[in-house]
């Protein structure tokens, strides 16, 4: 009999965490796991995708800072049928009340997951830290383990009051047959755009979100423009686009309307970060951000933000700044974009070797069913 898992998910609108665990199920193997999930809210833009791979979802429709206890007991009722072996959450508020539905429900085998590294007051909504200490309270007792991606994620939390003894790390995995080098792909965004087609990009993509500094990465580019000013910037993600007041006028102040394209939410990741010459990352917090890993396999290398695990997955192919550090970005990014194309090709090159001796998608899917069956050997 396969072992039945049950996700259960904050959401499943597009983002680096629900990303990862769709990566994860398309790869499960589907004789020894049953895969059920369960997102808390909707089944956004990833829930169709899953679903696509045979993998039932569940919504219950939460409305977000909105308490529900009816909600909460329709998710037990749910774990209940279901009878799960094992109910694996992913991020603070699924943690919580995924992990108490769990137990209410009688479900022995609970697996917390822990996506982020900066716990700042700063960088963070106040009702996301609350939901943090609370689950660091409950930590002791409630789940069985708690799977980090990252390193700095693990530490941070353990700084901040989760159990220790309870860390299991497993890092991001990516694609390799989808992310990959594409000339094709590269003319065709610059035509797109109405640029020629030797047309420096430098991309960043990330969603609209204090954490990924775009006000700071603005900064950057502008420095950059200085010194290059046929270098154009690419920003993709969720509200980043011309509705966007805050950072159009961000942009119009900096002189780079010309400049910088705004593209939104994008369904062709692997096109974009292709056809990129770098990626830059201006994060004050992350934990293993997926557009690293992304633009790596793709042969784009990366000029980044110590921030989380970043600096470990970038290694000796990328750059690292300390984070708020924009001038230095700028000049790693004027750094790179001035050495001849082959020499920042053959970087690119060893960029995808490392997300592929490290990183690649079903070596870390293993690792995720390995450690579900040592679960199960442990109950």
């Amino acid at each position: 009999m396969p072992i039945t898992l049950i996700f259960v998910i904050t959401g499943l609108s597009t983002g680096g965490a629900e990303t990862m665990l769709l990566k994860v199920l398309q790869k499960l193997d589907r004789r020894r796991f049953k895969p059920v999930v369960i997102s808390l809210t909707t089944t956004g833009e990833i829930g169709p995708l899953i679903e696509k791979s045979g993998i039932r979802v569940h919504s219950l429709d939460m409305k977000p800072k909105v308490p529900s206890p009816v909600k909460f007991m329709c998710l037990v009722r749910l774990m209940r049928k279901l009878r799960p072996d094992i109910v694996h959450s992913w991020m603070y508020h699924a943690d919580l009340l995924g992990g108490l539905a769990a137990r209410i429900a009688g479900v022995k085998t609970i697996v917390w997951g822990v996506r982020q590294s900066n716990l700042s007051f700063a960088h963070n909504k106040s009702s996301t830290l609350l939901v943090m200490k609370i689950c660091a309270h409950i930590s002791h007792w409630l789940p069985s383990c708690i799977l980090t991606c990252s390193e700095q994620a693990q530490s941070n939390h353990v700084a901040a009051g989760y159990d220790a003894n309870k860390m299991v790390l497993i890092p991001n995995g990516f694609d390799l047959s989808r992310f990959l080098p594409d000339a094709i792909a590269r003319d065709a965004l610059r035509e797109e755009l109405d640029l020629g087609r030797d047309v420096p990009l430098v991309g960043l993509i990330a969603r609209d979100d204090p954490q990924k500094n775009h006000p700071g990465f603005i900064k950057a580019a502008e420095l950059v423009h200085k010194t290059l000013p046929q270098v154009h910037f690419v920003l993709a993600g969720a509200g980043i686009d011309g509705n966007n007041k805050s950072l159009t006028s961000l942009i119009a102040r900096a002189g780079l309307m010309e400049y910088v394209h705004l593209l939104g939410r994008r369904q062709d990741i692997p096109r974009l970060m292709a056809s990129f010459d770098l990626l830059a990352s201006s994060s004050f917090g992350e934990a293993f951000p997926n557009v690293l890993g992304e633009a790596m396999a793709c042969g784009v290398p990366c000029v980044v933000t110590d921030v989380g695990d970043s600096a470990e997955i970038v290694g000796e192919v990328g750059r690292v700044v300390v984070p708020g550090d924009m001038v230095a970005l700028a000049q790693h990014l004027i750094e790179l974009l001035q050495w001849p194309a082959e020499k920042r090709n053959q970087l690119g090159i060893c960029a995808r070797q490392r997300v592929r001796d490290r990183y690649e998608i079903g070596d870390v899917t293993r690792r995720y069913e390995e450690f579900y069956l040592q679960l199960m050997k442990g109950t």
